[in-house]
């Protein structure tokens, strides 16, 4: 869309609000209402936002920032996240700049966006298609209390599972915000639920996560129920991830996915940090159906990456991220270590077969471990030529941490 186009757009629909949304560098969405008049003015000159308030965009002096809708976000809110009696509202993304118009190198956006083109200058397009789990709390009770809204288990069906209808909407909110949820499904913990996207561009993939969130915070607060993504809300139950598919096109027609794999194996203990940035994620890692050995597979689901055995096009799946990764930086890294397998070719390592949840640690061999905690982590991202090339100094000093 052009902002001709989004005018008209606004026109045509009876806009009365206009949503911008942007994250922090902890994926943390932050969002700026405008009024339809006033949006041809900020898609050419922005809305300034006071740096200091947001994690992350805070500089050495005290600076104001441009929030600058990007046109071809734009997408009509659901009335999970509007109220329909005060009028109909949209959204779009906004990018981050800095007053004197370049682009400021802390937006988690503009992260994404450079290794995008990096990739692209290579001759490389990446797709991403996360799966995110959530569980629904009932609210009341003692403060603190996680009372799961049911005890049904792996894809159950109603009625044990309660949280069929809650998903279907969810599902409906998402699709009106034009993404496309691929399926949706109860997991394997009482109360939890996951739902996976369809296969998008780098951009829109990290856009959809974000506004995900959203909707699943909305319905389910419409529900009385409370929404929680956190990597382990209950300590002796599945925890909540972000798995994240990954597919490729080269120009040259080559499938590189071995070149890919092998990078992110050789690199994932680098970007660990990035993709699990909190404490309670390492309790998560190794435990109910959680990865921490660094190994791949055609279809064991124990591994940390593995390739479906169903598709048609070629793609893998990395299954240890959680929910509190900032997914545009998430993204943006796994875009850094593939370009890195494909331009090194590092060896890659033979696929693990056996159950890597159930066996006796010394049956293993030789396979390394993920961080197992956040030091650790930390320590290995500090270290990082990789992650050094990535990301702004701010960025990974703030994290490190």
């Amino acid at each position: 869309m052009s902002p001709e186009e989004v005018m008209q757009e606004i026109e045509k629909e009876e806009v009365q609000f206009v949503c911008l949304s942007f994250c922090d560098i902890y994926g943390t969405e932050h969002n700026i209402t405008v009024m339809p008049s006033e949006l041809s003015r900020a898609m050419k000159s922005g809305i300034p936002l006071d740096a200091s308030l947001v994690a992350g965009f805070h500089l050495d002096t005290k600076i104001d920032l441009l929030a600058i809708p990007v046109p071809d976000t734009l997408s009509r809110l659901p009335q999970s996240l509007a109220d329909e009696e005060l009028g109909a509202a949209m959204r779009m993304c906004a990018d981050i700049y800095l007053p004197d118009g370049t682009r400021f190198e802390n937006d988690p956006r503009a992260i994404l966006e450079k290794a995008v083109k990096e990739a692209e200058s290579r001759g490389y397009k990446f797709n991403f298609g996360p799966a995110i789990e959530f569980y629904l709390f009932e609210n009341g009770g003692t403060e603190g209390a996680h009372q799961p809204f049911d005890h049904a288990g792996y894809m159950a069906s109603q009625p044990e599972d309660r949280c069929e209808k809650i998903r279907r909407e969810i599902c409906l909110d998402l699709r009106k915000m034009g993404i496309q949820p691929e399926c949706a499904y109860h997991e394997g913990g009482p109360g939890q639920n996951k739902i996976k996207f369809r296969f998008n561009d780098p951009m829109r993939a990290a856009d959809a996560a974000v506004a995900y969130r959203a909707v699943v915070s909305s319905v389910a607060s419409r529900h009385g129920l409370t929404a929680d993504f956190s990597p382990k809300p209950l300590d002796k139950l599945p925890g909540n991830s972000m798995h994240v598919n990954m597919s490729i096109e080269s120009k040259d027609g080559r499938d590189r996915t071995p070149d890919i794999i092998a990078g992110i194996l050789q690199k994932i203990s680098e970007i660990t940090l990035f993709l699990n940035p909190h404490k309670k994620s390492y309790k998560r890692l190794g435990r109910d159906n959680a990865p921490k050995y660094i190994s791949w597979s055609d279809a064991n689901r124990s591994t940390l990456i593995r390739i479906p055995a169903y598709g048609g096009y070629t793609r893998f799946e990395l299954r240890s991220p959680d929910n509190l990764a900032n997914p545009y930086i998430a993204f943006a890294l796994l875009i850094y270590a593939s370009l890195y397998g494909i331009s090194e070719k590092p060896t890659l390592q033979k696929a693990s077969e056996q159950d890597l949840f159930d066996s006796d640690p010394k049956s293993i061999g030789k396979l390394k471990t993920l961080p197992l905690t956040l030091s650790d982590a930390q320590n290995k991202a500090k270290n990082s030529i990789l992650v050094h090339k990535a990301l702004p100094d701010k960025v990974i000093e703030i994290y490190c941490k």
